[in-house]
């Protein structure tokens, strides 16, 4: 059975809210990202706890932290960024995640990505080393400009550090915006699948700017992976991350009305194909 999440920083910024709002909406997991307006790796440790609390107190858990690892140029300096990524898996530890969602660099100003596959490489396999005995995985997102923006990039990643400590999450919508690609279903989702462990559900609208679109209405072929998750038999997370009245670099705003639409939506496109949702 495919479980929900959220990142519920798109429904409201005051954390109590956020998951007051998921256990409202019967969604029993959590990616967090910014919370009370502050990003997840910046909280201090009273924070950190109070947000645990809140969590444990809503009856949710945590499908992985929705951390901005590897969102940096690749000319700043590396170590202070992997001294992040070790917070990161403290965060993950704490949280009892097994998952930190991150990303795959961006070039130097001017620089074409693609060109930098030989230091991209060395970044990911100093990261799986600090996992090496932690019960934790980094799941890689594909996004627009970063070195994984397309689906053979990203199993390029996976296939050269070749660790289990190093999977895939699976973003239809960033394929739409960043590939402009309509049918990533049929295009990406062979190539990418065997490495997926991790769902975001965010549509879009061919040439749409910077707001998304009700899942199922854009040209994200949600139903259509939402098929290919039934037919699997997917038992991880569709972490909702809709976007629908702002989306950006680093989170997006959707609000508590359209977000409710959101998971609606994913809830009756997952009863129309067979998979099975809680």
């Amino acid at each position: 059975m495919a479980k929900l999440s959220a990142f519920a920083d798109e429904v409201t910024e005051g954390f109590l809210d956020q998951v007051k709002y998921l256990e409202s909406q019967r969604v029993g997991y959590i990616e967090p990202r910014f919370i009370d307006k502050k990003n997840i790796m910046d909280l201090s440790k009273n924070e950190l706890d109070e947000a645990k609390k809140m969590i444990k107190d809503y009856g949710l858990k945590v499908s992985a932290i929705g951390s901005p690892i590897g969102k940096v140029k690749l000319n700043e300096p590396f170590e202070p960024h992997l001294d992040k990524f070790k917070h990161a898996v403290d965060l993950a530890v704490f949280f009892e995640t097994p998952y930190i969602r991150m990303f795959s660099y961006y070039a130097p100003e001017g620089k074409n990505i693609d060109d930098y596959r030989e230091q991209v490489m060395e970044r990911m396999a100093a990261k799986v080393e600090v996992l090496a005995d932690v019960d934790v995985t980094m799941v890689h997102e594909n996004e627009a400009n970063i070195y994984g923006h397309t689906a053979e990039n990203c199993v390029d990643l996976i296939e050269t550090v070749s660790s289990p400590k190093l999977r895939l999450v699976y973003d239809p919508a960033n394929f739409v915006w960043g590939e402009k690609l309509t049918n990533n279903v049929e295009v990406c989702w062979p190539v990418m699948k065997p490495y997926v462990v991790h769902i975001h559900i965010k549509d879009w609208k061919l040439g749409a700017a910077d707001v998304g679109s009700i899942p199922g209405e854009g040209d994200g072929q949600i139903k259509e992976l939402l098929a290919e998750l039934a037919a699997m038999n997917y038992e991880g997370c569709l972490t909702m991350e809709p976007h629908l009245q702002l989306g950006g670099q680093f989170g997006g705003t959707t609000g508590p009305e359209l977000f409710t639409k959101a998971i609606d939506a994913v809830r009756e496109l997952s009863a129309e194909v067979g998979l099975e949702c809680d």
